[in-house]
């Protein structure tokens, strides 16, 4: 199993006040180089066009992020497909690519707030199909070096070429999903590798959704191999459990009672956050061995994954934490994820 971290680039620090953008990003750099130096598989950056984060341009984070890098994978978590040119959105990543040496991936998906339909232009009401023709478009270019593709939202190539080519072939394209049904047959009927974002309830109640997946990619003739099932979790190591969840839930608060404004929820307590510490609860906050032992579960609970990335910055916790933070994960968590993989095998 491959372990990684995600980000958002988030824009406030641990006393919601906003830091220096400019520090902000110099100190995710400095995470990334850390998570590759460590041993880590994967580092993703998200897309968002709000105030809080910083990940507008994901692929250009990446970019930097390679020069200072050697092994680790790099990732967009997701990139928002729908408000995307398939086609602007290839070449950032085949660049990525060649920079990289081979070590860049997108996950692409529709994402999880909206802002980026007005800022492009785009009607809502074409959510679900803007999506589905630009990942139709997106992968006809990774497959072919000319295009020949026509479609609703966009005008038709009859032909292009579309440049660079990046070094892997095909370079990899990962669906990223919530919770529709639809999205989750969809992506298996493709043959593409799945990663959901699990940020709440019972990581079990997910189960039926991969089923779902796994079972639309054997209709589809893709072999198990092929359909690898990947988790973003919300998460977060420390030395003790209680100190993983003091560091935690201040900023894991302030965003969920924030975003909860917007679509109606009430304000996050303490007890709601200590009940998703439970083993069977989605966040894996806690010690190193906790963090572990309940990543392993969320494995059998799906059936087996493939690749678990931490989203830890949207707790706004401070750049050292983040730092030790990530040598846990590598030094205490995913070796012993990886031992007990391997020996189920």
């Amino acid at each position: 199993m491959e372990v990684g971290v995600d980000s958002f680039a988030a824009a406030i620090g641990e006393t919601d006040v906003a830091v220096s953008p400019a520090d902000r990003l110099r100190d995710l750099l400095e995470e990334i180089e850390h998570a590759d130096q460590v041993g880590l598989d994967v580092f993703g950056i998200g897309e968002h066009h709000r105030k809080e984060f910083l990940d507008s341009a994901p692929a250009v984070i990446l970019a930097a992020a390679a020069a200072l890098t050697k092994r680790i994978r790099l990732t967009s978590a997701v990139a928002v497909l729908s408000a995307a040119d398939p086609v602007r959105l290839f070449q950032e990543f085949a660049t990525l690519d060649l920079i990289s040496r081979g070590r860049a991936e997108m996950v692409v998906g529709r994402g999880s707030f909206i802002e980026a339909f007005p800022l492009f232009g785009l009607d809502l009401d074409d959510y679900d199909s803007l999506f589905a023709q630009k990942l139709d478009l997106l992968l006809k270019i990774r497959a072919n070096e000319h295009v020949r593709w026509s479609g609703k939202h966009r005008a038709a190539l009859t032909g292009q070429g579309v440049y660079p080519r990046p070094v892997q072939d095909p370079l990899p394209i990962w669906v990223g999903v919530g919770g529709t049904p639809e999205s989750f047959v969809r992506a298996g009927a493709l043959g593409l590798p799945l990663m959901v974002a699990i940020i709440g309830g019972e990581t079990r109640r997910f189960r039926p959704l991969v089923d779902l997946y796994r079972e639309a990619g054997r209709r589809a003739g893709f072999s198990p191999h092929q359909l690898k099932v990947g988790v973003h979790s919300l998460g977060y190591v420390a030395e003790s459990s209680r100190q993983a969840a003091d560091d935690f839930f201040p900023g894991y608060a302030r965003a969920f009672s924030s975003i909860g404004k917007e679509r109606g929820w009430g304000p996050i307590t303490r007890a709601q956050f200590e009940a998703q510490l439970t083993p069977n609860g989605a966040l894996l906050v806690g010690s190193p061995d906790e963090v572990a032992a309940k990543i392993l579960r969320h494995s059998e609970a799906l059936g087996g994954i493939s690749r678990l990335t931490f989203m830890m910055n949207g707790s706004s916790l401070s750049h050292p934490n983040l730092m030790r933070a990530i040598e846990l994960i590598a030094d205490r968590v995913a070796p012993v994820v990886r031992e007990k993989v391997a020996s189920a095998a």
